[in-house]
C-alpha cells in the first residue's frame, strides 16, 4: 500500500465499522431510510448511521433488505456499466456464492428471463445461501452445491460469472478479528493456488464474449493483481473499465509494471471494508440470446397463491421463534401465509384454535428476550 495509504488503514480500526443494508427493488415497497445515506455506486444500498439490532427486525428475516458490507455493493456499479442491450445474459453462475450477498444483488439486477445459478460446495454455508436466496424471493433462482469443476465436467455454460474467490482475509482484519489470527503467508500461498485451480475451472464454463468478475476480500497482489496478470497470460481475454468517481477514493494496481484497471477498496481511504474487483470479457461472439433457456430442477419460483393474514409485532417475533400461533377469527383454515406491515414471512396451518408454525426449524431465531416497542429498536424503517 505504501506508507501513507497503510497509516490510513491503521487509522481506520480507531473508529466504528461503517453498517450498511441493501434494499431489495421488489419488497421494499413504502420503506423509508430516515437515519441514512446513500451508497454512492448501488442504487439501493445505504449506510446507516448505528447499527440495528437486526434479528429483532421482522423486515430483515421477510428479505425486505439485506445487511451487506458497502464495499461488496461495488458490484451493482459494474453491472449498471456492463449489462446493455447489446450484452444480457440469458444465463449466470455465482460460484462461491455464500453467504449471499452478491448473489442477492446479481438477482435483482439481472434481466428477469436470466437464470442464475448461486453455488457453495460448503454445505454449512450452502444452507445459510440456501435461506437467504430463498427469503430474498425471485423466481429464476437456482441454488447448488457443487465444486467449481462440477460445472466445467457437465460442460454447462454460462453468459455472466461471479468468481468471488475464497481468499485470505486480509479485508476483513477490521470486522472480524479472527482472520487476523488465521493469517499466515503459507495461507496466502495457498489461496492464489487454488484461486488459480477455481478460475480454470470457472473460464472453462464461460461462453465466448462472456462478462467474468473476479472479486476478493483481500490486499495482497498475489491474490489480486498477480492473478489476473496470469489468467491474462493464460486465457484470450481483455479487462474491462468501470467508471469511478474521484470521490469514492477506490485504489487501482498496486503491482509494479501493472496497469491494468482493477478496483480496490481499503478501510480508511474508501468507506467501506477490503474488496478487490476486476471485470473481463472473454473474446469471442456471444451466443444467440433468441436461444432457448434451460429450467433445470430446483428452480425456486413463489408458490400457490394462499390466503394472507397480518401479525403484529410480538406475534411477528413469537413466530420466527416457531411457537403457535392465535389468528383472528376470520382467518380462513388449512395454510396461510403470515406476514408483518403487509410483508410475507412465512406459512402457518391454522386450525381455528391455534395456527401450527411452519417456519423453518434452521431459521428460527433463538432470542429469549423480545422486545415490545418495535419502533423504538428499529428506528431505520
Amino acid at each position: 500500500m505504501g506508507d501513507e495509504r497503510f497509516g490510513r488503514y491503521l487509522e481506520s480500526f480507531e473508529v466504528p465499522v461503517p453498517v450498511s443494508i441493501r434494499l431489495n427493488p421488489r419488497k421494499s415497497a413504502g420503506l423509508e431510510i430516515i437515519d441514512g445515506e446513500r451508497v454512492p455506486w448501488c442504487r439501493n444500498g445505504y449506510y446507516l448511521r448505528q447499527r440495528p439490532n437486526f434479528t429483532m427486525d421482522p423486515l430483515f428475516h421477510a428479505g425486505c433488505y439485506y445487511v451487506q458490507e458497502a464495499a461488496s455493493m461495488f458490484l451493482d456499479e459494474v453491472l449498471r456499466q456492463h449489462l446493455t442491450p447489446d450484452y444480457s445474459p440469458r444465463t449466470a453462475l455465482d460460484l462461491c456464492a455464500a453467504p449471499g450477498g452478491k448473489s442477492t444483488l446479481l438477482r435483482a439486477v439481472l434481466p428477469e428471463d436470466c437464470v442464475l445459478w448461486s453455488n457453495e460446495p460448503v454445505r454449512l454455508r450452502f444452507n445459510i445461501l440456501d435461506e437467504n436466496v430463498t427469503k430474498w424471493g425471485y423466481k429464476n433462482h437456482i441454488v447448488t452445491s457443487q465444486y467449481p469443476r462440477d460445472f466445467r465436467k457437465a460442460k454447462q455454460k454460462f453468459d455472466l460469472i461471479l468468481c468471488d474467490v475464497p481468499c485470505s482475509g486480509e479485508g476483513m482484519f477490521r470486522k472480524d478479528e479472527a482472520t487476523i489470527r488465521e493469517w499466515s503467508p503459507q495461507q496466502v500461498e495457498k489461496c492464489w493456488q487454488l484461486q488459480r485451480d477455481i478460475v480454470s475451472d470457472a473460464w472453462a464454463s464461460l461462453n465466448a464474449g462472456g462478462l467474468f468478475i473476479y472479486s476478493t476480500c483481500t490486499f495482497n497482489t498475489k491474490e489480486n493483481e498477480e492473478n489476473i496478470q496470469w489468467l491474462l497470460s493464460e486465457y484470450d481475454a481483455e479487462v474491462l473499465k468501470v467508471d469511478v468517481e474521484p470521490e469514492w477514493n477506490i485504489t487501482g494496481s498496486l503491482l509494479e509494471g501493472f496497469s491494468e484497471p482493477v478496483y480496490r477498496f481499503i478501510p480508511g481511504i474508501s468507506r467501506g471494508e477490503g474488496l478487490f474487483m476486476c471485470v473481463l470479457r472473454k473474446s469471442g461472439v456471444c451466443p444467440d440470446p433468441k436461444g432457448s433457456l434451460p429450467r433445470p430442477k430446483g428452480e425456486f419460483a413463489p408458490g400457490k397463491s394462499l390466503p394472507r393474514t397480518d401479525l403484529t409485532y410480538p406475534q411477528a417475533m413469537a413466530y420466527l421463534r416457531g411457537e403457535a400461533l392465535r389468528l383472528p377469527d376470520e382467518t380462513p383454515r388449512g395454510e396461510v401465509e403470515v406476514c408483518f406491515d403487509g410483508y410475507p414471512l412465512g406459512l402457518a396451518k391454522n386450525l381455528g384454535t391455534r395456527a401450527n408454525n411452519l417456519y423453518p426449524k434452521p431459521w428460527r431465531i433463538r432470542t429469549t428476550h423480545i422486545p415490545t416497542d418495535y419502533e423504538a429498536i428499529l428506528r431505520h424503517t
